[in-house]
């Protein structure tokens, strides 16, 4: 469906699982237009599936250890893997062969335990490693090479000896690009200029303990953290200034608007994720013997709307569609649960004119209404219909690609990001390889 036509005040919640895929992997991730669904696999390979079929389109072999994560580009085109083997590969979808052309491969020193695009320009590239390191690669070529985030404070305080350096455990772009979110083994939130590679923020969150995980809402402006005492926490971002030649920064200590958990069985959480309109949070429970989504009402103070049950295989992740009521969650089998919101049949939609009654009424016949149409006009329909062209062999509509948050073109950040557009551009087709499914699994 054209997602310009979706009426954004109509967005609620999934409440069912809609299709069940036999996919054998860890995690899962929409694609921008939400079509396609980019699958990890602890074998090192990760699948393409593709909704309106149900069935792996494309296979990406490369790894040799299991994917740890998976990221697509704006427009789908580039799919990212990152795993424990210690390299990041980026795919190109609209290559013929199969598996799909490497566009380039990343190695690292060590396990990477995510990876991601930026949200302007697949060229640039934020990895994170097992190790707590975090680094900001450049494949352009004016800019190529590779930069370590490095926390400020960590730096001072060995050289005085106060304190050991604190581990970096996860990093994040936010929706617009321009700054990177990266958080540490001593709760704090790091915040740095992409385009500088400077921090300009620090941010302590009492209690937090070890950061887990992140997501923004799509208009960039709150963030909800995941963190080692079992809670989820909604920010409210304050602006940040533009990083300045003296390194200084802002320290600050944020209070959350929201938190989020079980107080009667404290679980903690594997992931989260907002709803593309930002009124609803998605948390998946770290329940060892069952598959729970929590759901909880923005707009309503936060208060919890309802708790989705997908039976005894535990879950891994969770990611919500970016424009629809619908959810992806995978388990500890292997599977992947498509959750959506059923809707009540409307036979009304089946015929013009048709209206649904409750009780029998007598039904007044129209002057023209069984009278015979022109079989000229007939035939000249019929063949204005057939010379439509159908595309059966490609699935990706440029118009159903979800635009990154709007910003001003003319900053200099953004300017920087922009710089030596990427080969990521509307109306590339990717080519379906159709499998049997014995050859799938």
């Amino acid at each position: 469906m054209n997602t310009s036509l979706l009426n954004p005040f109509n967005i609620t919640y999934p409440t069912a699982v809609q299709a069940s895929l036999p996919s054998q992997c860890a995690l899962a991730r929409f694609d921008r237009s939400g079509r396609f669904v980019a699958a990890g696999r602890s074998d090192g390979s990760a699948a393409i599936w593709d909704l309106e079929t149900r069935a792996a389109v494309r296979w990406l072999e490369g790894h040799v250890k299991g994917i740890t994560s998976v990221d697509w580009s704006r427009n789908s085109r580039f799919v990212l893997t990152s795993s424990k083997d210690w390299n990041v590969i980026m795919w190109d979808m609209a290559s013929d062969i199969d598996p799909p052309q490497r566009k380039t491969t990343i190695r690292f020193d060590a396990s990477v335990s995510s990876a991601s695009f930026h949200p302007r320009n697949s060229q640039i590239i934020l990895a994170l490693l097992q190790s707590g390191d975090a680094y900001l690669v450049d494949l352009r070529k004016r800019y190529r090479g590779r930069v370590e985030l490095e926390d400020l404070q960590d730096d001072s305080d060995e050289e005085s000896g106060t304190s050991p350096r604190s581990a970096m455990t996860v990093a994040q772009f936010d929706p617009t690009g321009r700054h990177i979110f990266v958080g540490t083994s001593t709760g704090s939130i790091l915040v740095f200029n992409t385009r500088t590679k400077t921090m300009v923020a620090r941010h302590k969150i009492p209690g937090a303990g070890i950061m887990k995980g992140f997501d923004f809402a799509k208009s960039g402006r709150r963030l909800v953290t995941n963190s080692s005492d079992r809670t989820l926490r909604q920010f409210t971002l304050p602006i940040y200034p533009s990083p300045n030649a003296d390194g200084e920064y802002t320290e600050q200590e944020l209070e959350p608007t929201h938190k989020f958990s079980d107080p009667i069985n404290r679980i903690a959480w594997h992931a989260m994720s907002f709803s593309p309109d930002g009124e609803w949070l998605a948390g998946g429970a770290a329940d060892p013997a069952s598959h729970k989504i929590y759901i909880w009402d923005i707009a309503n103070d936060g208060q919890l709307a309802s708790t989705l049950d997908g039976g005894r295989e535990p879950l891994i992740h969770v990611h919500w569609h970016p424009s629809k009521p619908s959810i992806v969650s995978t388990t500890n089998h292997g599977n992947i649960l498509i959750w959506h919101c059923p809707s009540p049949e409307r036979w009304g939609a089946f015929a013009g004119g048709f209206e649904e009654v409750d009780e029998n009424v007598e039904y007044g016949e129209r002057e023209d209404e069984f009278d015979i149409e022109d079989e000229n006009v007939l035939a000249e329909r019929k063949m204005k219909q057939e010379e439509e062209e159908v595309d059966i062999l490609t699935g990706n509509d440029a118009e159903e690609v979800v635009e990154h948050p709007r910003v001003n073109g003319d900053e200099e950040d953004i300017a920087w990001a922009d710089d030596e557009a990427d080969e990521d551009v509307r109306g590339w087709k990717m080519k379906i390889v159709m499998e049997d499914e014995l050859d799938m699994i």
